[in-house]
């Protein structure tokens, strides 16, 4: 869906819509499972800058709710992921701030998002958002044990029957240190 200052003149743009799975490429780890509804409200903000320049905001308020899978960060299997957020961002047209040249922003510019001049794509909006919103890591349980480091196999579903790795002879002189280390003596208070 696409919005545009256009639409928004007279009144605000009310939506409710529905992203199918598969309609947004998120990353190659994150797959969205199912429909993922998006209901809001488009607003635009006219600034006045100056006697003759006005530049036109657009806020967008919206709130998403889906399911996510991921992949586990040590066994790489799917990890069901629900979903739900808002946002309440504004965007201002690519042109407004195209300074030639290099220019400090304010802190309130670091909360502007920018859209073309076709309009603003909510699609794109929902997606960075939902990427914003998924945690970094994910495990499928966290005593997951992951995956061999030989033989790739999952550790979880069953024990590894690769071959222990042949010790560095650099290492001999340590093998036995255990063995001739004394254990410590408790000392009793009587």
């Amino acid at each position: 869906m696409r919005i545009t200052p256009l639409q928004l003149e007279n009144e605000p743009l009310l939506f409710d819509e529905s992203i199918p799975a598969g309609a947004l490429e998120y990353a190659p780890d994150i797959t969205q499972i199912g429909a993922l509804p998006v209901t809001g409200r488009a607003d635009l903000i006219v600034e006045h800058r100056g006697h003759r320049e006005q530049v036109e905001d657009i806020r967008l308020r919206a709130a998403y709710h889906g399911d996510f899978e991921l992949l586990c960060a040590r066994c790489v299997e799917p990890v069901r992921a629900p979903l739900a957020g808002s946002l309440d961002l504004i965007f201002r047209p690519q042109a407004a701030d195209a300074d030639p040249g290099e220019r400090s922003i304010t802190l309130d510019e670091t909360e502007i998002g920018y859209y073309e001049v076709s309009g603003l794509s909510l699609e794109d909006v929902v997606r960075e958002q939902v990427l914003l919103s998924l945690p970094s890591r994910t495990l499928c349980k966290e005593d997951c044990k992951g995956l061999c480091p030989r033989c790739g196999g999952n550790l979880n579903t069953e024990p590894c029957t690769c071959e222990t790795a042949p010790v560095d002879a650099r290492w001999s002189a340590l093998s036995d240190l255990r063995s001739r280390i004394r254990p410590e003596t408790k000392e009793t208070n009587h």
